[in-house]
């Protein structure tokens, strides 16, 4: 009977145990889709794009333009000055291939500075609203990422110990 009651005892501790472990989802794109500042960052990435696609257009129509100055006036050239503006060239339109992926790299750093608070304040809503409900771990359903969980502990010290694994001395000073 004391082994049945026994048994009873920590099936009830570990029944309730891990009744304290909540899980919760949330789609943050979606979230972050529907808050007021969404639209305000969507106008302002597209005029952001506009001016690139603008200046991708000047980039061009100056390319083209001293392409055509050099077609019409080259025979008047010296070879030296011939070689000097072809170059330019060269140079010119390497740097209108390179300008998209240039331009999608500015996008995507202005994309990323302007949605960073906005992420900021979902990821507060969230941890706060998770400790209010009382949910240990919250999953980033857009992401698979884990949003909000309890404090854990580093194991890394611990495991490297146990395969003997020791840190690289410091560097000296100065080097």
């Amino acid at each position: 009977m004391k082994k049945l009651f026994l048994g009873a005892v920590m099936a009830f501790g570990m029944l309730t145990a891990s009744a304290q472990t909540k899980f919760g989802y949330i789609n943050t794109e979606e979230l972050m889709s529907m808050m007021p500042e969404a639209a305000k960052i969507q106008a302002e990435l597209n005029e952001y794009q506009t001016t690139l696609q603008q200046q991708a257009i000047t980039l061009q129509q100056e390319a083209d333009g001293k392409r055509d100055q050099y077609f019409k006036d080259s025979a008047s050239f010296s070879n030296s000055k011939k070689e000097i503006v072809r170059e330019e060239l060269v140079k010119l339109y390497t740097r209108l291939q390179n300008y998209d992926q240039e331009a999608q790299q500015k996008t995507n750093e202005y994309a990323q500075s302007k949605i960073a608070p906005v992420r900021q304040k979902a990821l507060d809503a969230i941890t706060t609203i998770a400790k209010e409900k009382g949910y240990s771990y919250v999953f980033d359903d857009a992401q698979g990422a884990l949003l909000v969980m309890p404090p854990g502990d580093n194991m890394l010290p611990a495991v490297k110990a146990k395969l003997g694994i020791k840190d690289p001395a410091p560097a000296p000073a100065g080097k």
